[in-house]
């Protein structure tokens, strides 16, 4: 199981270098988990059976930045191994709202193909380097300052 950000990273580009074109640069590479906000898990906790039904029912996610597109990756609950690809979009189209980069823990908002409505992606601090870079491929409206989200410190 990777604990480690090198780790799972290396992970996600040794499984990403084998489809990738010539010349690629990967940039980036956050985990995300889909859900409610994590700061309710103490609450959700408190309810018998509650919290590991919100546990399972979250989805975990690598997004990577590369030099042309964000990749994204399904990630494995219990080991955190990089999955199959989730959706590739170039940089210029990535679909993503409300971005509020928060003390401990981060969100935005992405638009998967086929979803009736934008989902919530959380991004702890530990990965906070790598989020600032993703951050940098959002559209300016889901940035802080353009009507899109906040930024915490």
């Amino acid at each position: 199981m990777a604990i480690r950000r090198a780790t799972m990273k290396a992970q996600v580009v040794e499984k990403l270098s084998a489809s990738a074109p010539a010349g690629e640069q990967f940039i980036a590479c956050v985990h995300s988990e889909t859900g409610p906000s994590p700061y309710l898990n103490a609450v959700f906790d408190e309810v018998p059976l509650l919290g590991l039904i919100v546990a399972l029912s979250r989805k975990m996610y690598f997004f990577t930045l590369t030099s042309t597109s964000v990749i994204v990756n399904s990630a494995n609950r219990w080991t955190n191994r990089p999955g199959d690809v989730v959706v590739v979009w170039p940089r210029d189209q990535f679909p993503v709202s409300n971005y509020n980069r928060g003390a401990m823990w981060s969100k935005f908002f992405v638009q998967f193909p086929g979803a009736s409505k934008p989902t919530r992606l959380n991004v702890h601090r530990y990965w906070r380097a790598e989020l600032d870079q993703l951050a940098e491929a959002f559209p300016a409206s889901a940035l802080p300052g353009n009507g899109g989200g906040s930024v915490a410190a």
